[in-house]
């Protein structure tokens, strides 16, 4: 019963020093100056992603790299299978408010890059070089695109994904130095008791990073998606899905490989979950591309049991 709490605790403290990371870094960059269209494409385009990343590279280096891949892989499934099927219970989502084919189209290429990659058995440090160079593509062209629509100042967009952004100096080390202290070790509590639980149940650990590791790492785009719906602001979340998955499999994935690769990948994540994925990133694809398609509670109820589905047939597999 132990290792169970202390996962839960991991994923708790992973939510929150996330939290904490991005809003102190975002209140720091603010106060200094920074524009908010370098805060949104570096700092919480980033520390969103904290949470996956330090979960992944701390199972790649302990030698438990099915996890990583697996960290990345589920979570990529569940922003779209689960983040967009909850929050249409609360209120329905508009697709196509914002034009995001660039986006989509890094997307797309990213995905079918990283499936490519997996089909070797391993991730290689190459590989994860090639995913890191298709992120830093895809950032320059986003801050040339954004110079170009706006040279507005304001910081509404960034607060409607993190939340209100501290001001008081005093406040701004606090939440900077709890985030980087809760980090780790939130991570080592996931890492260490989730391949304690796949000993427990003799699954592979990749299993836990598909499921529990994936659900726990994807709650913080789960929380910004409800809310967003809750206020309306469809574009908020369905581009928090469009980003996080991008970011999993660019940076997270990228990072992780070009520094602790080569990391193996069991036979099952490239036969039958990349797969799933692939179909997931489709779907997301293809409904933001329409406008006008309501994610309700008829959409979200058939997302949300295609997940569940999905987690039984992992489990069984």
């Amino acid at each position: 019963m132990l290792v169970y709490l202390l996962l839960a605790l991991g994923l708790v403290l992973l939510v929150f020093g996330g939290d904490w990371l991005v809003k102190g870094a975002v209140g720091l960059a603010n106060r200094y100056g920074i524009s908010p269209l370098i805060i949104g494409l570096t700092i919480v385009a980033f520390g969103t992603s904290a949470p996956e990343l330090v979960v992944s590279l701390d199972a790649a280096w302990i030698g438990k790299g099915g996890l990583a891949v697996g960290n990345v892989v589920g979570s990529n499934i569940a922003n779209v299978l689960l983040v967009l099927s909850v929050p249409a219970f609360f209120a329905a989502l508009n697709s196509g408010e914002d034009d995001t084919r660039v986006t989509l189209g890094f997307l797309a290429v990213m995905t079918i890059g990283f499936m490519i990659a997996l089909q070797g058995g391993e991730v290689s440090q190459i590989s994860g070089l090639i995913l890191l160079a298709g992120l830093f593509l895809f950032l320059g062209q986003q801050f040339l695109a954004a110079r170009k629509q706006s040279a507005n100042d304001d910081m509404s967009g960034i607060e409607d994904e993190v939340g209100e952004i501290p001001t008081d100096t005093k406040r701004i080390a606090m939440l900077l130095i709890a985030g980087a202290l809760t980090l780790p070790l939130a991570a080592w509590l996931t890492v260490d008791n989730a391949v304690a639980i796949a000993t427990i149940w003799n699954v592979p650990e990749e299993i836990i990073g598909l499921t529990i590791v994936a659900i726990g790492t994807s709650l913080p785009e789960l929380a910004t998606s409800i809310q967003a719906a809750r206020q309306g602001n469809s574009s908020v979340a369905i581009g928090n899905v469009i980003g996080s998955n991008l970011f999993n499999i660019a940076a997270i994935m990228g990072i992780t490989a070009a520094v602790a690769g080569p990391i193996p990948v069991a036979s099952h994540v490239v036969t039958f979950d990349i797969w799933i994925m692939a179909a997931a990133t489709v779907f997301l694809i293809a409904l933001t591309m329409f406008k006008g398609v309501r994610i309700g509670k008829r959409i979200g109820g058939v997302l949300l049991a295609s997940y569940v589905a999905y987690l039984v047939a992992t489990v069984m597999l």
